[in-house]
């Protein structure tokens, strides 16, 4: 996600506890509450990112496939000849 200057302001609505605490954690970390949940809200979407690259990834090489070494020693007919299996 590429970093952009442009900033808009959010409301999140919190309990007492969770915003006393969300203090103490965001002055341990040298930061403000605002900071804190940006960087988060930031990994979190870094984190989809490479995620959803990885599985686009992982789908282009499972349609292309991989050769495992392996060579076929009787052909399609032989294969399917129902008259050999009685």
């Amino acid at each position: 996600m590429p970093a952009t200057d442009e900033k808009q302001n959010i409301t999140v609505r919190l309990s007492k506890e969770t915003i006393q605490k969300a203090r103490i954690l965001a002055a341990r970390r040298s930061t403000s509450i605002s900071g804190l949940l940006a960087s988060q809200i930031e990994e979190l979407a870094a984190e989809e990112d490479a995620y959803d690259h990885a599985m686009k990834h992982a789908i282009a090489m499972m349609e292309k496939g991989f050769h495992l070494g392996g060579v076929h020693k009787i052909d399609r007919e032989e294969l399917h000849d129902r008259d050999s299996l009685r």
